[in-house]
């Protein structure tokens, strides 16, 4: 997988180059070889940590599980937004408390529970507990679940 981003990235980046300067001069060529070539140095120098997911077709599941609550999400907000006799709605952080420990499982449950509107991740504490605000807390057991189940659980399996 490396080998192939060591290959991609420098290729992608020499062919944008040359695209976005609608030139194939020599120079042009030299200096977007020179640049691609350093830009992908640069970039792997940036990810201490390799993330080795496993299991990946737990993957599909998650995401078809994500793009589905999403949706219900905007239509929820949406409701509440726009009918103006329901301003009844009670926003409120909860504090979910987590097991996963790596740190591309959770920017990856950052990213999924930032996407759904309504909810936002706040922080992470020491303890390993996500703070999390929720536009309509109605449930907060509800919430503990749908985030521990549904999300951390594939997430775990994916890259623990």
């Amino acid at each position: 997988m490396r080998r192939l981003y060591l290959l991609f990235l420098p290729v992608f980046l020499f062919l944008l180059w040359l695209v976005l300067n609608q030139s194939l001069s020599a120079g042009q060529i030299a200096l977007g070889a020179a640049l691609a070539l350093w830009f992908t140095w640069a970039a792997s120098r940036l990810r201490p940590l390799r993330a080795r997911p496993h299991r990946l077709w737990k993957a599909i599941p998650l995401f078809l599980h994500v793009t589905l609550d999403i949706i219900k999400s905007n239509i929820a907000v949406a409701k509440l937004i726009l009918n103006p006799r329901r301003n009844d709605f009670s926003p409120g952080f909860i504090r979910i408390p987590l097991t996963m420990r790596d740190p591309h499982g959770l920017a990856l449950l950052a990213c999924i529970v930032t996407y759904t509107p309504g909810t936002v991740w706040v922080e992470l504490t020491d303890d390993h507990r996500l703070k999390l605000h929720v536009l309509d807390l109605q449930n907060e057991d509800y919430w503990v679940r749908l985030v521990q189940d549904r999300y951390e659980r594939p997430l775990m399996e994916i890259f623990e």
